[in-house]
């Protein structure tokens, strides 16, 4: 029987220039493995490959020298330990993301509770090319959202409470975006300034800054063959509920508008960031 190289492909496993001879790659979401599943994949190189693994730029993890007779008792002891593959081809990646609130004390949202869901909802799913999803909990923006199809970042929509206000000026000085400022008697938050990062409301001693986590959504970027910027232009999103709709909307878009082989980044130039923004403004509306 013919080797279906496109099939094995498209569940993780690489073809090397050493003939019969295949990378793994597996499904790491987030960025998070534990350690009896570091375990597992220790134990299948050093007894399918060839005793190491490779980190990949985007937190995954590939096991190289996996022979063409070894597929399915490595995937089958791989499902034992607790290890997915991962895929490739024209599909939704493994979603990537910082360690976020839970870990990090910049964190505006819980990164990987979120990089969960995307991949249970997409992880997989064919479209006209691959499609990358990353998530970043504040605007440190250490995943660097923007490299993505569709970037999601996490921010503070904050308001000012003068109740509970000293005035002492803690927060104009942690604002790098020049957005806060104070008078004799008020402190004052010029919106088309602020970058919603949240540090005013993480750095007052006395909570007078109320801080509502969300997502800040971008779209477009990638970082291979073609270098663009994911652009951001929705307000802040504070509800799943809204941020899912809009994901839908984006691959849905993608499905219709791209050729076969095409990026998402390119299908929106192409169909034009006008049709494309609508459409995502109709959906974040709902």
């Amino acid at each position: 029987m013919a080797t279906d190289y496109k099939a094995l492909k498209n569940g993780g496993f690489m073809r090397q220039v050493q003939k019969n001879n295949f990378s793994l790659r597996l499904k790491v979401v987030g960025g998070n493995l534990t350690a009896d599943q570091l375990l597992t994949v220790a134990e299948i190189s050093k007894k399918y490959g060839d005793g190491y693994v490779h980190l990949t730029s985007r937190q995954g993890v590939e096991i190289p020298f996996i022979k063409l007779n070894d597929v399915e008792p490595v995937k089958a002891e791989l499902k034992a330990g607790g290890v997915d593959t991962g895929v490739c081809g024209p599909r939704v990646r493994t979603v990537t993301a910082c360690q976020g609130s839970k870990i990090c004390s910049s964190g505006c949202i819980d990164t990987y509770s979120l990089a969960v869901e995307i991949s249970d909802r997409y992880f997989g799913r064919a479209l006209p090319h691959k499609f990358k999803f990353g998530i970043t909990g504040c605007m440190n923006n250490c995943l660097k959202a923007e490299e993505n199809d569709l970037g999601i970042k996490g921010g503070y929509a904050v308001e000012w409470l003068p109740d509970a206000c000293t005035l002492c000026g803690v927060c104009s000085k942690a604002c790098r975006e020049g957005a806060i400022t104070q008078t004799d008697s008020a402190i004052l938050l010029d919106e088309s300034k602020c970058n919603h990062c949240g540090r005013c409301a993480k750095s007052c001693p006395f909570d007078a800054w109320k801080g509502e986590p969300g997502y800040l959504l971008s779209f477009g970027g990638t970082f291979g063959n073609l270098i663009a910027k994911g652009e951001q232009f929705l307000p802040i999103i504070h509800d799943k509920e809204t941020l899912f709709r809009v994901a839908d909307a984006a691959l849905a878009f993608f499905d219709q508008h791209a050729k076969p082989s095409e990026r998402f980044r390119v299908a929106i130039d192409r169909a034009g960031w006008d049709v494309f923004q609508s459409e995502m403004e109709a959906a974040y509306r709902g």
